[in-house]
Parts: structure tokens; C-alpha cells; sequence
């Protein structure tokens, strides 16, 4: 079972999962990008979520600098939460495909041209869309040389 903490990994996966990886965290984010809700009140009628529960997710929120309070009751979102639009656009995209048994019930359009599909995708620099069967790793200037050489499993070749 995983503990409160990813403080053993050496990863921006199980970094984001310390900020957002809670079970409300995303739905919350949804909402406040989404959905443009603001209020304590609102979040909590719109999710069904306990009280105390949202209190501890929006004040983590704060504290992280994912959202700041305006007010006494609203909760709006800085440049560091509404960046994981396209993370939550990627998350919908992927639960449209393998998880959801109905069409999909939002879809994503781009606001200044009215009409545009909104999609997450991996793209290269040099190719454009790259499929995930494509993208490889690298190890990062971040990584330190003890870590791999203690890891298990498969590597690709590159």
C-alpha cells in the first residue's frame, strides 16, 4: 500500500501525485477550471464531497500555490493550476477511450475560434504527434546516478 508520500521517488509523476494526486484533487481542479466554480459552498454541492475533506484539498491548494483565496469563500486558480488543463484534458481523453462505456459527455473546444477540437497529445518538436509506442526516455540533468543503477526492469533501447 503507498504511504502519504512519494519522498523516495526521483520522478514529476509521483511530485504532481504529492500535489494532486488525492482523490477529490482532480475533480476539484476540473470544476475550478472548467466549470469557472469559485466558492467553498459550490464545490462542495457540485461534488458531494465532505466538508472537512474539501477544506484540507482547497488549503493544500493554497499552500502549494495551485490557488489562492480571494475573499472569505473563493478559491481561484493561479498559472500553476490552470496548467494542468491539458493534463485533465488528456486524463478525459484517455477515460473517454478505455473507460467509459457511453460517448463522450464533454468536449473540449477552443474558445477564441468558437469551433476547434481541443486535444492533449505528445508532440516532438521536429515530427509533430508522436504515438506513445514512440516516445522514449532520457535520463534528465535532475536525475541522480544512484537512483537507475538501483532500479528494476525493463529498459528500452533507443
Amino acid at each position: 500500500m503507498l504511504g502519504k508520500s512519494y519522498d523516495t521517488q526521483v520522478c514529476s509523476i509521483a511530485r504532481s501525485l504529492e500535489l494532486v494526486g488525492e482523490r477529490w484533487s482532480l475533480l476539484i481542479i476540473r470544476d475550478a477550471l472548467f466549470a469557472r466554480v469559485t466558492r467553498f459552498g459550490d464545490f462542495q454541492h457540485n461534488l458531494g464531497i465532505a466538508t472537512n475533506v474539501l477544506t484540507s484539498r482547497l488549503d493544500s491548494f493554497v499552500t502549494s500555490g495551485i490557488m489562492e483565496r480571494a475573499g472569505s469563500a473563493d478559491y481561484i486558480l493561479t498559472a500553476k493550476g490552470r496548467a494542468l488543463a491539458v493534463a485533465l484534458i488528456a486524463l478525459t481523453e484517455w477515460g473517454d477511450t478505455w473507460a467509459s462505456p457511453i460517448e463522450p459527455p464533454i468536449l473540449y473546444r477552443h474558445a477564441t475560434c468558437g469551433d476547434g477540437a481541443v486535444h492533449a497529445a505528445a508532440t516532438c518538436e521536429a515530427c509533430g504527434v508522436v504515438p506513445a509506442e514512440e516516445i522514449d526516455i532520457r535520463i534528465g540533468p535532475g536525475m541522480p546516478a544512484e537512483y537507475p543503477a538501483g532500479r528494476r526492469g525493463g529498459t528500452r533501447a533507443s
